[in-house]
């Protein structure tokens, strides 16, 4: 099953690539044959993986929380009164795995309005431009959204 999820998806990858263009498939077949084959073979270890569901949820998460925050920080810092209260906030991450931690912790940027500034343990240090907005509930999106993502080897998709 997941040999056919990964031809599958590099084959509709090479599709978009292409334009859906039929004569590249002379090519595209044997390209995307290697392509699961090398993944195979060069993703063996034991860890996690990529769930494909988890990917289709993050991207327009991780599209909307990106638009949303560069509007968010302009529409704030280009107004006459400068709309902006700068200040720390501290965050108790709920991730115990390394790969999803430091995968939260470089998307927590994309959040309106926020910047990583350090992490000490489970503890995330967040430097926020505007300090009367909890940004808990949004955290807790983003880790759920990072667990959806990840996937130890073994569970299912």
């Amino acid at each position: 099953m997941r040999l056919l999820t990964i031809f599958i998806t590099l084959a509709a990858l090479w599709w978009l690539l292409s334009d859906g263009q039929p004569s590249s498939w002379i090519v595209g077949f044997p390209a995307v044959l290697i392509a699961t084959w090398s993944y195979l073979r060069l993703n063996q270890r034991p860890g996690h993986y990529l769930s494909v569901t988890g990917l289709l949820r993050f991207i327009p998460f991780f599209l909307m929380q990106s638009l949303h925050g560069g509007f968010n920080v302009a529409s704030r810092t280009l107004h006459p009164r400068l709309n902006i209260e700068p200040g720390f906030y501290r965050y108790q991450m709920g991730l115990t795995d390394h790969v999803m931690r430091v995968f939260f912790v470089n998307c927590v940027n994309l959040l309106p309005g926020t910047l990583t500034a350090d992490l000490h343990d489970n503890w995330l240090e967040i430097h926020m431009i505007d300090i009367s907005i909890d940004p808990e509930a949004e955290l807790l999106r983003l880790e759920e959204v990072v667990r959806q993502l990840f996937m130890e080897r073994g569970e299912s998709a």
